[in-house]
């Protein structure tokens, strides 16, 4: 066989290295570190990071396999390794270190020797595919590492909470659920399927709900809703409109007859409440009856509405107004990067429409900061504080890709390919702003486009 090549990247983490090294061993945290632009799923786990402990992941690289990792050479606080046993390359050893650099410092070394697949055709292709790609991929974890624990050293007096999950296999969940486990949170989902796993099953068409496991709740974070990303036939629309609104209402419903409430209800809406909107500025405390009737401004409102029951029960309910929600995991930017990666994308209709965007780890940034923020309440717009127009947008995706950005899609073939879906969201324009959250203290994680889109694409400048 022959000699390993070598990945490393070294970083130093304003705390503690038994801190540092603590974050590790909670769950959720392979799941948090994975890179939004790969493709990995835990199918099994035992005996967390000890010797002799175990995971089997599927990977897709590029097609679907089993990767079978074994963790050896424990040493609390400050190494573990794992190797694998079974999966894409012919040898796999990634070492972790953490050193004390002071009583509040860590130097965290992440040290990969690896074997390429396929022989010698992998070792001829591993500095143009491989060895770009574990770089892109450590840099990208001690990026997201050091930023989920300064948001969880930002709230470090709030106490620990049990906190419970709808939506919480979707885009949002799937983030949110692994950075809270790992700042120390206990997380149980809310599913309408039964999977015998802890979760709390319910099914609000059917009325039906554990009520009883919801009892003593710290939080409940409600992110469950129909996909507006399709094409509405009547079928669907109803499905958008009865999941938010009924199913809202049920859960806020539900809560409110609890004897003993959680303290606070996280309840998902969305910019489309304000309708299309042009150029006007949109805060928080704007009408959200400015602009024509459409059918998602619609929903909106009866979304909002629909956590009423919370509120007059005692709850504070914290209504985050996501904006366009970015992660090459799923949503807008997933169906745009094919595209754009082959230089076909660039702006969509006229391009003047804007566009409120905000970064996946804002998004659980911002719910965190819900949870913590005793004095938020109410509409909250989650958007970055720098909306763009589309066509802004195109050019800096392009950029970030290294691609030319300059093929317009036509509105009027948008609307018939996707109907009245593509009018409410791809071509209207809403510029919000959120106020609330910078006056609440919200420190941003990526503020600018083209910074959020370098880090959850994994294209830093320069590379």
């Amino acid at each position: 066989m022959p000699s390993p090549a070598v990945v490393e990247r070294t970083s130093r983490l304003p705390f503690p290295a038994d801190a540092v090294f603590a974050w590790h061993e909670r769950p959720g945290a392979f799941e948090r570190l994975t890179p939004p632009w790969e493709h990995a799923e835990v199918l099994e786990r035992s005996g967390g990071l000890g010797d002799g402990a175990r995971m089997v992941v599927r990977v897709r690289a590029p097609f679907s396999m089993r990767w079978v990792a074994r963790h050896r050479e424990y040493a609390p606080g400050r190494r573990f390794v794992d190797e694998q046993v079974q999966g894409p390359f012919a040898q796999w050893v990634h070492v972790h270190r953490f050193e004390p650099d002071g009583p509040d410092g860590c130097i965290m070394t992440d040290h990969i020797e690896y074997v390429p697949p396929l022989g010698r055709a992998g070792a001829a292709v591993d500095s143009v595919l491989i060895r770009p790609r574990l770089l892109r991929m450590l840099a990208y974890r001690h990026e997201l590492l050091r930023g989920d624990l300064e948001t969880h050293a930002r709230y470090a007096a709030h106490p620990r909470m049990r906190i419970a999950i709808s939506g919480a296999t979707g885009l949002l969940g799937a983030a949110l659920g692994p950075f809270l486990t790992t700042g120390g949170h206990e997380v149980v989902r809310l599913s309408r399927t039964r999977t015998g796993n802890g979760d709390i099953h319910w099914d609000y068409e059917r009325g039906h709900i554990d009520r009883d496991r919801l009892e003593g709740l710290d939080a409940v974070v409600h992110l469950a809703g129909e996909n507006v990303g399709a094409r509405w036939t009547a079928e669907r629309r109803n499905r958008i409109r009865e999941s938010r609104a009924i199913g809202t209402r049920f859960l806020a419903e539900t809560l409110a007859r609890l004897r003993r409430r959680p303290k606070v209800l996280v309840s998902a809406s969305g910019i489309g409440i304000f309708g299309n909107r042009g150029e006007e500025v949109l805060t928080d405390a704007s009408a959200v009856t400015g602009g024509p009737p459409d059918f998602l401004s619609e929903v909106g409102r009866d979304w909002e509405a629909a956590t009423r029951p919370a509120t007059d029960a005692g709850i504070r309910v914290v209504m985050p107004r996501f904006g366009v929600v970015l992660s090459p995991a799923g949503g807008a930017l997933a169906r745009l990067l094919p595209a754009f990666r082959l230089g076909l994308g660039g702006p969509i209709g006229h391009g003047r429409q804007w566009m409120s965007w905000i970064g996946v780890d804002d998004v659980v940034g911002i719910v965190m900061h819900a949870l913590a923020s005793e004095e938020l309440a109410g509409p909250v717009n989650t958007v970055a504080p720098n909306p763009v127009p589309n066509r802004e947008f195109a050019a800096t995706l392009g950029r970030v890709l290294g691609r030319p950005a300059i093929l317009p899609v036509p509105a009027p073939a948008l609307r018939l390919v996707f109907g009245e879906m593509a009018k409410e969201t791809i071509l209207t324009s809403a510029r919000a702003l959120p106020t609330r959250l910078i006056e609440s203290g919200y420190a941003f994680r990526h503020p600018e486009l083209e910074g959020a889109l370098r880090f959850l694409l994994g294209r830093p400048a320069g590379a």
